[in-house]
């Protein structure tokens, strides 16, 4: 919305900058789930950060090819939420797989059961690959995985832990499953 975006540039923006300036915080940046807003606001005005959720992920990976150059010429660190896409990179293709906080589309648990494939291939959980692939990018500074249940950070710690096979990434991309 032209409206919203001018008043966060207008407003909250302005805010920010003077609270950075008067050393009261670090840094200034956005946080949205579309890289396009990202992306128009620091065409604008000087960022530090932006959080994006859920679209750098094994799913999605527009901002991939589109949004993190830009980032990465520019110095703006990346935060990742959402890397398990509403919930169906950490539960796998399954009936009644959430993706993008709706089921998900037959296509998407078509795509998610041949990731699966390759990771278990591999012998690497989904869910690790999906915790993994964001950090992939140097623009990325850190994942913010969104546990729902305390007894989900220990699943997290242990995915975070795995490493990931270079042949593992290699595959899926040269299957079309990811950007390079």
């Amino acid at each position: 919305q032209p409206r919203r975006f001018g008043e966060a540039l207008d407003g909250a923006y302005r805010a920010l900058v003077d609270l950075k300036a008067e050393r009261r915080i670090g840094a200034v940046g956005l946080g949205v789930n579309e890289w396009e807003a990202c992306r128009a606001f620091a065409e604008r005005v000087p960022v530090d950060c932006f959080l994006l959720a859920g679209r750098h992920t094994l799913l999605e990976q527009g901002a991939t090819v589109e949004f993190l150059p830009f980032c990465a010429e520019r110095g703006i660190g990346i935060i990742i939420g959402g890397p398990f896409d509403s919930g169906i990179l950490a539960t796998g293709a399954v009936a009644g797989a959430l993706y993008d906080y709706k089921p998900a589309p037959e296509a998407i648990l078509e795509r998610v059961a041949r990731i699966e494939a390759a990771c278990a291939a591999h012998g690497v959980p989904l869910a690790a690959a999906a915790l993994a692939y964001p950090m992939r990018h140097p623009s990325v500074a850190t994942v913010i995985p969104g546990a729902g249940r305390p007894r989900e950070l220990a699943d997290i710690a242990g995915w975070a832990a795995i490493e990931i096979p270079p042949e593992l990434w290699q595959r899926l991309a040269e299957d079309g499953l990811i950007s390079e």
